[in-house]
């Protein structure tokens, strides 16, 4: 496997999420000013263009057949027509801050975490509120306020997983808006009792493999100073049925968090990993081994990625992938050759 830049844009914002149109080299992103930007990263030149959205960071943008669902610190999702941009709806939708909205495969429902320690399930097309996933403390085992980093549904959109600060990952039956599994990810949360009486790491990213037998959770090893993301980018593998986990990755390279996750969409034959501390790197491991098959500096630290299919073999799944990715000061879009 070989990865190589193609595109970059670069930014004087921190760039928190994004959505790809499907069928295009359109992204839409959201940023630490509280805009949206449209940008076809296709042409020669990309130009972002702007759209106010919230009043503060965006943390999450999410498109679900023909809305586009943002989410941000100011507590509000804001509906808005896919095409256009307009806005059709917005409402506060938790009491603390939003950390990430994903749309369903199917684009009818719109999730989003936040740090009221819920997941909330949303109609994509109306807004209405379906359902309420409460599974995770408020508090840590030491006494501090939680976050609720981060959610993703499987492929056929059955499932559901959202993960914490202290490594808990819960999975959700969304028909049936419950609880059907929990794993604990506990190698990924560092507490220092003594110099700062402070935590930091957590399940910053999950993913499902495309058969939904397998959870991929990211994060970061433990820490010895608090002040700095000076431990190892750790990824850890679950059976979330049997609530085992099936093995660890500690990248032997690249300190800092693994902010997203995403399988290979065909088989889930590999993993792919971005994240960063003050530097960045874009990782792809094998999940059955644990041994990376790419590991490169990312021109920033990332924050989201994106997969689009840009070659496919002729008998077995993509002969080459773009992987889109913002991050603090850009956005990249990086070339992946499958061998």
């Amino acid at each position: 496997m070989k990865l190589s830049i193609e595109t970059e844009i670069s930014r004087k914002d921190v760039v928190f999420s994004m959505a790809r149109r499907r069928g295009s080299r359109r992204i839409v992103f959201g940023s630490s000013d509280g805009k949206l930007y449209d940008v076809d990263v296709a042409t020669e030149k990309p130009e972002p263009k702007p759209v106010d959205a919230h009043a503060s960071w965006v943390m999450g943008v999410a498109i679900a057949g023909e809305r586009l669902v943002s989410g941000s610190y100011d507590r509000e999702l804001v509906w808005r027509d896919a095409a256009s941009l307009a806005e059709t709806d917005r409402k506060r939708a938790h009491d603390r801050w939003i950390r990430g909205v994903v749309a369903s495969p199917d684009g009818k429902l719109v999730a989003s975490v936040a740090d009221d320690m819920v997941c909330r399930l949303w109609s994509a097309e109306s807004g209405e509120l379906r359902a309420e996933l409460r599974g995770h403390r408020e508090r840590t085992p030491n006494h501090f306020p939680s976050m609720l980093f981060a959610c993703t549904f499987s492929a056929d959109g059955s499932l559901l997983a959202t993960a914490d600060k202290v490594g808990r990952v819960v999975v959700w039956d969304v028909a049936k808006g419950r609880e059907i599994g929990s794993v604990e990810s506990p190698g990924m949360y560092t507490w220092d009792p003594r110099a700062r009486i402070h935590s930091i790491g957590g399940a910053r990213s999950v993913a499902f493999s495309p058969d939904g037998r397998l959870v991929a959770v990211g994060g970061i090893g433990k820490i010895g100073n608090v002040d700095h993301l000076g431990g190892k980018a750790r990824i850890e593998l679950f059976d979330w049925k049997k609530g085992e986990s099936v093995g660890v990755y500690e990248d032997d390279k690249f300190k800092g968090l693994v902010e997203h996750l995403v399988f290979e969409p065909t088989n889930g034959r590999w993993l792919l990993a971005g994240g960063g501390d003050h530097n960045g790197f874009v990782t792809v491991i094998d999940p059955e081994t644990r041994k990376p098959l790419v590991q490169e500096k990312a021109p920033m630290h990332v924050h989201e990625l994106d997969l689009e299919v840009a070659e496919r073999n002729k008998t077995d799944g993509p002969a080459a992938i773009r992987v889109h990715g913002v991050g603090h000061g850009r956005v990249a879009v990086w070339r992946l050759a499958v061998s």
